[in-house]
């Protein structure tokens, strides 16, 4: 008689029921609106926030963080363009998420 057990029975080798570990969409929102921000401001115009793979909602948070890195910019130079670049798109972001994502709210 053959006798075979299985790593999935409820030992050490059992596969984890939680969920796997994703990004926070807000995290996610604030590198890409960063990193765009960033190609805006060093090279003076818009894309198409489409071709960019943002969301409306991200790309006037976008519009927004850029109009007050290019004054930054003006004032203080690119180091405090940038650093106004990532602390702004964190907190755009996160307002944007705050209240779990514009797909939560009542007019879905």
């Amino acid at each position: 008689m053959l006798v075979t057990a299985c790593a999935g029975s409820g030992g050490a080798g059992a596969p984890s029921t939680a969920p796997p570990s994703a990004t926070p969409p807000e995290v996610l929102c604030a590198r890409i609106v960063a990193h765009w921000s960033r190609e805006v401001l060093d090279g003076g115009t818009y894309g198409d926030y489409q071709s960019m793979g943002l969301s409306n909602g991200q790309y006037d948070i976008l519009r927004s963080v850029v109009d007050d890195a290019r004054a930054a910019k003006k004032r203080e130079g690119a180091g405090a363009a940038y650093e106004l670049i990532d602390r702004r798109s964190r907190e755009g972001c996160a307002a944007r998420y705050r209240s779990g994502g514009p797909d939560k709210g009542p007019w879905r």
